[in-house]
């Protein structure tokens, strides 16, 4: 991501170089990055991120981060723009915002809040940065100073020939100004970007406590161990003043005491049972069940179920499952867990009934119905399969699986037009343009499909080779 957001830079910044172009001093930041290639750049990042092995494939994961994310986006300032948001696996604790709407957490991220709404005040924060266009205005920002910076250099230039000692001095002066003022102005973004989240927390009904309870924690954190600041605090550089600065604001605000979702805490208790070895999972959470030492038991039994099944041990996972029937409200995720059992115990027909039986209590769960298209899809059902995706995609047109999942059934039935065609739309949905069109043009020579099918495919063919043009037209990737 770092490279990515260093290749940006210089792709914007290089051009304003020109000797001949003044800057301009308003707002120029749309003028440096337009909306239109804002997004661009958003669909190339979220290619690289959807080919990354190091971006979470877990549904349920990346479901709650999405709709916490919008929870919050439906109370900022800005709700036209459109958001992407993902999970990284990675233990450090940081977040990220990108063009376009971009924003990346960090799995180390999550399981260092204490609660939900320190977790939601650093989402809050993250999607400041992007209403307030912050990489746009930085980049601005550093297009009119260019040439300011020029001018000093030549003048320490002029003076180095007649006094090398003096201009030396005058270059680092002027270097070191340069720096000060960069920092200045990122300091200047991440007030800016406190305010705003903590406002879009506040109206989004959490408790607005949380986003300096855990600044000040990761500052206590690394306070006397040097150089282990967390990778958030050294991409949004936090000082005491910008803490005292957010604590000032949320004493003028009300108090409120908010509880944690149950998906909060099944999250951060699934995130736990993947790390480190199987068996160190399983001792971890009976560990912190013996010793009393959790916030939510439902939680670390669910992680525990979680460990055990990774270790292979299906009989303990059943335990942990009726455990939690008997003593947890219904959840969609035990459910999933339930059905993932009774398919890794082979029992087919109880799979089935799970995953039936759980979807009409949880509908729009995608997990389960990834589950159960799967389920068909590996008993040879591939029609079944298909009237549950048909049946399902509409709440989630962009979802790329579900098209993976169709083009599975429809390689099942030999129907080589509609699987190229859905696999096209997968490719489509990754932001892999290039694999969308291969797909596509394969889809419309296959030669096996009705008049209706083959008028899709050739228009759909038409209009992906219309799109690929437009980031030339656009002068951005060229």
């Amino acid at each position: 991501m770092k490279l990515i957001y260093a290749m940006l830079l210089s792709a914007f910044l290089l051009p304003a170089a020109s000797a001949n172009e003044l800057p301009d001093l308003g707002d120029v930041s749309a003028t440096v990055l337009s909306p239109l290639q804002e997004q661009m750049i958003a669909n190339q990042i979220m290619r690289d991120v959807m080919r990354s092995n190091q971006v979470s494939r877990d549904v349920e994961i990346n479901d709650y981060i999405h709709n916490l994310g919008y929870r919050l986006v439906s109370h900022g300032p800005d709700k036209r723009q459109q958001f992407n948001f993902f999970v990284v696996q990675d233990n450090t604790i940081n977040a990220f915002a990108m063009p376009g709407g971009v924003i990346g957490v960090h799995t180390g991220l999550i399981l260092a809040a204490n609660n939900e709404s320190e977790l939601a005040g650093v989402l809050g924060h993250e999607i400041g940065h992007v209403v307030q266009r912050h990489l746009a205005r930085m980049m601005a920002q550093q297009k009119q100073d260019y040439l300011l910076n020029l001018a000093t250099m030549g003048l320490a230039l002029l003076a180095a020939r007649s006094n090398p000692q003096l201009g030396s001095g005058a270059m680092a002066a002027a270097s070191a100004g340069a720096v000060q003022k960069q920092l200045d102005y990122t300091r200047e973004h991440e007030r800016e970007a406190d305010r705003v989240g903590l406002q879009i927390l506040d109206s989004a009904g959490f408790d607005t406590r949380g986003m300096p309870e855990f600044f000040n924690t990761m500052m206590k954190s690394s306070r006397f161990v040097d150089g282990s600041a967390p990778s958030f605090l050294r991409t949004h550089p936090l000082t005491t003043e910008r803490i005292t600065d957010v604590r000032n604001r949320v004493d003028s605000m009300p108090y409120r005491q908010v509880p944690d979702s149950q998906e909060f805490q099944y999250v951060r208790a699934k995130l736990r049972a993947a790390h480190g070895s199987a068996s160190q999972a399983v001792t971890y959470f009976q560990e912190t069940l013996r010793e009393g030492r959790y916030t939510n038991e439902a939680a670390e039994q669910y992680g525990l179920a979680l460990a055990m099944m990774r270790n292979n041990n299906l009989e303990g996972t059943a335990r942990q499952v009726e455990w939690l029937r008997k003593n947890a409200a219904r959840h969609p995720y035990v459910e999933t867990l339930a059905a993932n059992l009774l398919v890794a115990r082979r029992d087919v027909e109880g799979a089935g009934k799970q995953f039936a039986q759980a979807l009409q209590q949880f509908p729009n769960h995608r997990a389960l119905i990834y589950g159960y298209a799967e389920h068909y899809l590996a008993l040879g059902q591939s029609d079944m399969a298909l009237r549950l995706i048909s049946d399902k995609q509409p709440a989630w047109p962009d979802d790329p699986y579900f098209y993976e999942l169709k083009s599975r059934a429809y390689t099942m039935q030999g129907k080589n037009l509609l699987r190229h065609q859905a696999q096209g739309e997968a490719y489509f949905r990754r932001y892999d343009l290039q694999s969308a069109l291969e797909q596509m043009d394969l889809a419309a020579k296959a030669n096996d499909g009705d008049f209706y099918q083959q008028s899709i495919v050739e228009a759909r063919l038409n209009q992906l080779k219309q799109m690929a043009l437009e980031p030339k037209k656009e002068g951005l990737f060229n």
